[in-house]
Formats: structure tokens, C-alpha cells, sequence
């Protein structure tokens, strides 16, 4: 596993507190940091559509494969700004703009890249992702200290 360090999401938190979706931005930074395909499990809906920066969609059982074999390492996930909007009492999306150092099939990848999430509860059931996009961000578009 590689060294991270660990960076408190509600430190860079832009707009209203909301404690909740904090915490799941957290457990999932931290099951990525982890390869724990564990709580990955637990925090990704079964149906999920998540679009990589490639453009190709991904499904919850490629994303699992993925971190349980060693194809995709995170080594460093070292967030920088993340915003929240609430949709209802049952969905949130949020935009994470973070440094990541991720080693894909043995390849290194480094850069700032945005993430856009959406959580749902889903029939009373705990949250989970159940869609999203990731997207490297060039210079221009970075986010600035105000």
C-alpha cells in the first residue's frame, strides 16, 4: 500500500455542513486508499453507472474486480475542495476536486481530478454511490485559494 495522508474532507468542505454525506465521502476515500473491497461493497449500489476519465461507463462488479486483483492502486487521494448538494432527504451529489496518485495496470497516474458523486438511499436502505464521473482537471480549471 502506498502512504497517504489524511486529509479531513470537512476541511475543505465549500457551502453548508452536512455531517452525513462527510462521512461517506470519508469511508469511501478510505476504502479506496485501502483496496477495501469490503466497505467498497457496502458503500456502491449494485446498478452503479460510474463514467472513468476515458469516457467508458463502469460497473460496481468491474470497480471491485479492479481493486481486489491490484489492477487500480490509490496511493495518494489528497483532497482539495468538496461541495455538496442536497436533491431531497434521500439523494446528494457531491464534486470532489482531489491530487491523486493512482497506479493503474502497473502505470502511474498523477494529476488533479474532479469527481462528481451521486449518493441515494434507495427504499429506506443505507447510502450508497450510485452513479458518477471522474475527470482529470487541466490547470486553467483548478480550483483557487479565495
Amino acid at each position: 500500500m502506498c502512504p497517504a495522508p489524511d486529509v479531513s474532507l470537512e476541511a475543505v468542505l465549500l457551502g453548508p455542513a452536512d455531517p452525513e454525506i462527510v462521512a461517506l465521502e470519508t469511508a469511501l476515500r478510505r476504502a479506496q486508499l485501502a483496496a477495501d473491497v469490503v466497505a467498497l461493497e457496502a458503500l456502491l449500489a449494485d446498478d452503479l453507472l460510474f463514467t472513468g476519465p476515458d469516457g467508458a461507463v463502469g460497473t460496481k462488479a468491474q470497480d471491485l474486480a479492479a481493486h481486489a486483483s491490484g489492477q487500480v492502486r490509490f496511493c495518494s487521494h489528497a483532497p482539495e475542495e468538496l461541495r455538496i448538494r442536497r436533491v431531497g432527504p434521500q439523494v446528494a451529489i457531491c464534486a470532489l476536486c482531489t491530487h491523486l496518485v493512482v497506479v493503474v495496470a502497473g502505470v502511474p497516474v498523477r494529476g488533479l481530478f474532479r469527481y462528481t458523486r451521486v449518493w441515494a438511499r434507495e427504499a429506506d436502505g443505507p447510502w450508497r454511490v450510485v452513479g458518477g464521473h471522474v475527470a482529470a482537471v487541466p490547470d486553467a480549471a483548478a480550483p483557487r485559494a479565495s
